[in-house]
C-alpha cells in the first residue's frame, strides 16, 4: 500500500469538478461533482442527530434502495437543514437535473451540502451550477482538487488523499476528500466525505466495511462537541479495477478495509487538526485499558474537554484536567495505576503515576506541548486494549469564527 498524487479522481473511472455557483459565497469555488463512468456500488454512514438535512435523508433512501449510484453533487454555504418539504424538492430537483445532463437515473444521484442551518437553497443558483459542473468534469487531479476545495466553509485547508494497493492481483486505488472544521463531534463520521474506488466488492461488503471503519476514524475526532445535522460519509466503488468481486471476508476484504481506514483516519486527523480557530492538532492516545470501548471511551473524553483544550492551547501542562476528564468519562479504572505522558517531535515527558505529580521540567514540557501536533498517552495498566482519539486545541478564534457565521 502506498499514498499517492490526488483525491477523489484517482481511482480509475472517476471524474469530479469544482465550480462557483454563488449560492452564499461570491468570488470562490462553492460548488463540486463526482461522478463515475460506470454504476456504483455505494455505502453510507450519516449523523444520528434526530435533526436531519434533507440532503441526509435523500441520500439515505439512495444507499438503502437504489440499484446503484453514479454521481454526487455537493454545494457548499447554505445547509438545506430545517428546510422543510422545499428542502427536500430542492435535492430531488439537483438530482433530476444532475441526472438528465449525465444521462443517468435521479435515484442514482447523491447529494450534499454544508453551511448554514435553515436557509434554503436557490433552486435556479444550484441548477446553474450543476450545468457549470458537468461542462468542467475531468478525470484529472486538477479537477480532483477543484472539487475539494469547493466543499469548503470554515475550513483553512482542502483535505484530500490518495491510496495504491493490490487486491486479487490488481491494482486497486482509493481516492478520498472531506471537509469539516466545526461542529465536529462523533456520533457516526462528523462532516461530509466522499470516498471513490476502482475496487470491485458487493454492496453488503462495502457496507459492513465503512460501518465497522467509522467506529475508529471518523467516530474519534472532535472539535466542538457539537454533532451536525449533515453529517455523510459516501463510499462509491464503480469495479473497473478488475479484480474478482469481494463477497465475503478474507485477504482481500482485509486488504481493501486496511486502505480504506488509511485514507479515513488521514482525513479524520486533517479535519481534527484543521478544527475552527485551532493552532494544534490535540491527539489522545490511551493503551493497556480493560477492553476497546472503555479505551475509545478514554480517549474522547479527554480530546472533547474544553478546560483540557484550553491548556494546549496555552501550551500548559495542566494534567489535571486529562485526570478529570479520565475520571468522569464513565469508564472505571484506578487512578493511582495511571501514567500520562505528553510528546511530540520535541520529545517525551512523564507527568503523573502513581498517583501523584512526576518530578518533570515545566520549560520541557511547555517546549513539547507548543508544537502543532501533540500527544497525550495514557497508560491505564489494566489489560492489552488501546484507541486514540483526535481534537484540536480551543483558541480565541473559535467563539470569534462563531460569533458571527451566518454573517
Amino acid at each position: 500500500m502506498k499514498q499517492i498524487q490526488g483525491g477523489v479522481t484517482a481511482a480509475k473511472g472517476f471524474e469530479a469538478a469544482g465550480v462557483e455557483a454563488a449560492i452564499k459565497y461570491q468570488n470562490r469555488k462553492d460548488m463540486a461533482l463526482i461522478v463515475s463512468k460506470a454504476p456504483c456500488t455505494v455505502a453510507g454512514t450519516f449523523t444520528s442527530n434526530v435533526v436531519k438535512a434533507a440532503p441526509v435523508l435523500w441520500d439515505k433512501q439512495i444507499v438503502e434502495h437504489s440499484a446503484f449510484a453514479q454521481a454526487v453533487v455537493v454545494n457548499s454555504g447554505i445547509a438545506n437543514a430545517c428546510t422543510g418539504r422545499q428542502g427536500l424538492s430542492c435535492c430531488e430537483a439537483e438530482a433530476k437535473c444532475a441526472g438528465e445532463l449525465l444521462g443517468v437515473p435521479t435515484d442514482a444521484v447523491l447529494v450534499a451540502s454544508t453551511g448554514v442551518i435553515g436557509m434554503q437553497i436557490p433552486v435556479d443558483k444550484i441548477t446553474a451550477g450543476i450545468k457549470k459542473l458537468v461542462t468542467a468534469k475531468a478525470d484529472t487531479l486538477e479537477a480532483g482538487s477543484d472539487a475539494a476545495h469547493a466543499i469548503m466553509t470554515t475550513d483553512t485547508i482542502s483535505k484530500e488523499i490518495a491510496i495504491e494497493t493490490e487486491i486479487g492481483g490488481k491494482t486497486v486505488t482509493l481516492g478520498g476528500m472531506c471537509k469539516g472544521s466545526g461542529m465536529i463531534h462523533p456520533n457516526m463520521c462528523t462532516m461530509l466525505g466522499f470516498v471513490t474506488t476502482d475496487v470491485n466488492i458487493s454492496k453488503e461488503m462495502l457496507q459492513k466495511c465503512v460501518s465497522a471503519d467509522v467506529v475508529d476514524s471518523f467516530n474519534m475526532i472532535s472539535v466542538d462537541g457539537d454533532t451536525s445535522t449533515n453529517d455523510t460519509l459516501l463510499v462509491l466503488a464503480n469495479g473497473m479495477a478488475g479484480n474478482e468481486e469481494i463477497t465475503a471476508e478474507g485477504e482481500d476484504y482485509d486488504n481493501f478495509c486496511k486502505a480504506l481506514h488509511e485514507i479515513t483516519t488521514f482525513l479524520a486527523k486533517k479535519m481534527a487538526g484543521d478544527g475552527e480557530g485551532a493552532t494544534a492538532l490535540f491527539e489522545t492516545k490511551v493503551i493497556h485499558a480493560a477492553s476497546k470501548e472503555d479505551a475509545r471511551t478514554l480517549a474522547k473524553s479527554v480530546i472533547c474537554s474544553s478546560l483540557t483544550k484550553a491548556a494546549i492551547f496555552g501550551h500548559d501542562a495542566n494534567w489535571g484536567r486529562i485526570l478529570c476528564a479520565l475520571g468522569y468519562s464513565g469508564a472505571k479504572f484506578d487512578p493511582e495505576n495511571v501514567d500520562l505522558y505528553f510528546e511530540s517531535k520535541s520529545g517525551k515527558i512523564h507527568i503523573f503515576g502513581n498517583g501523584v505529580a512526576c518530578d518533570y521540567s515545566e520549560e520541557e514540557a511547555t517546549k513539547i506541548l507548543s508544537d502543532p501536533e501533540v500527544t497525550a498517552l495514557v497508560d491505564m495498566h489494566m489489560g492489552d486494549a488501546e484507541a486514540t482519539a483526535w481534537g484540536c486545541d480551543l483558541s480565541y478564534d473559535y467563539v470569534k469564527i462563531n460569533a458571527d457565521y451566518r454573517s
